[in-house]
This record gives structure tokens, sequence and C-alpha cells, in this order.
């Protein structure tokens, strides 16, 4: 715990704040299926969980040495027809003390902010479901395709600082489910930066992104804050 004050708490979306049962992970592993690689649930989430969802299948299938241009590039189209049916029968919702944690952070002033590695028309899908509205509900939502540099560069961090004219990054937090959230706030110089365990990655490999915290469900965080 520090005696800087909290001004903002940046958080990811599937599977920390939104439980969409890995259907965006089960899809890109069906899209890469579909070229002929089967990959496991767990090592599309080890390798791929976190980033924007072209540079996560080029890093699946480098890490098992059969990246090619093309072959990323077919199974990414693929995966965006694939997600716009897998969407259509979701069934989804927020993780257990989400929203009652957004409002006890916003009765504090502390802005919340959520940022995805899904572009923003997905992003934007997930949060008209919810019925979330931005402004509202939490202060800003930012995505994968709303900056030059996806995660675990700072970008999008940095993006939602200006926009919420918070200048100090030892003022912020970042929570995520993986240990590429984990490495984007240490990036933005965040003063804590947290894992939570209810999504992609477990405690064991979100331990080795060295995170100042890692929690198991979201309201934990209001001891830490």
């Amino acid at each position: 715990m520090s005696d800087q004050k909290i001004e903002l708490v940046v958080f990811d979306m599937a599977g920390t704040t939104v439980d969409e049962n890995n259907v965006v992970y089960k899809t890109l592993r069906k899209a890469i299926h579909n070229t002929g690689y089967d990959f496991s649930l767990e090592f599309v989430l080890e390798h791929g969980a976190g980033k924007e969802k072209k540079q996560a299948i080029i890093d699946i299938l480098a890490k098992a040495e059969v990246y090619d241009t093309n072959l990323a590039k077919m199974a990414f189209e693929d995966f965006k027809e694939l997600l716009k049916s897998a969407y259509e029968d979701l069934n989804l919702s927020t993780y257990k003390g989400t929203k009652e944690l957004f409002i006890y952070l916003k009765n504090k002033g502390i802005k919340v902010a959520l940022n995805t590695g899904y572009d923003s028309k997905t992003a934007n899908l997930l949060i008209d479901k919810l019925g979330w509205e931005p402004g509202k509900d939490i202060d800003l939502l930012v995505t994968a395709s709303d900056v030059e540099n996806g995660r675990p560069n700072a970008d999008m961090i940095t993006l939602i600082m200006d926009k919420l004219k918070v200048s100090n990054s030892q003022s912020v937090v970042k929570v995520g489910d993986s240990i590429i959230d984990i490495e984007e706030g240490k990036n933005a110089n965040c003063i804590y930066s947290i894992g939570v365990t209810t999504g992609a990655h477990t405690r064991n490999q979100l331990q080795k992104a060295s995170p100042d915290y890692i929690i198991d469900s979201l309201p934990e965080l209001k001891a830490i804050l």
C-alpha cells in the first residue's frame, strides 16, 4: 500500500471484468485449427492471451514453429467471421462484484477505464451486451485498434491517461488476467500491476511477470487500494 493517491484503475475486459467463457480464444483456436493445426486451448491462452488478436495468432503459430504470413492472415480473417457467429448466441456476464467495485471506486473519486486486445467493434459489442455506458458506468474504453502498438506496449494506458487527464502514472493501477496485462502495467510505470486469477493465466503463470499483487477476485482490490 502506498501514500500516493490512486486516480485511475485500468481494467482488462475478457477474463478480468467480463466473463465470456473464453469464447474469443476458443474461436481463435478454431480458426487456427481450420488451417490444419490443432493446438490445445491452454496453449492458445498461454501464448495469445491479452494480445491484439492478429498478433496473438502470429505468436501462437511462431511458438509452434509453423508461422507463415498467409496462414496467419487466413486464420485472422476466418476468426473475425467465426466470432460474429459466436457472439450472436453468447451468454455474457460480469464477474461477481465487478459493477459494485466500479461504483465503489467512482465514489472514492477514482476513474475507471477498460482496455483490451480486442478491436473497437468487438469491445463495443461486449459493452453494449452488458449495458455499460462509457461516461456513466465506466469513464473510458480504449481498444487495440485505437493505438499503434498493442500490449505489452504502454500505448493504451498512455492514451487513457491523456484522455482522462491523469498525468502521473504512479497514480494509475493496471489489473488483468494475463501476463501481458502485467507487463503492460509495468511498461506504463503504473504504481501497481495486479494479476487476477479469473481468466487466461493461472497464479503460477501470472507470477512469472512479477506482479505487485495477485488476487482471486476483483473485490479484493478494495483492501489494496
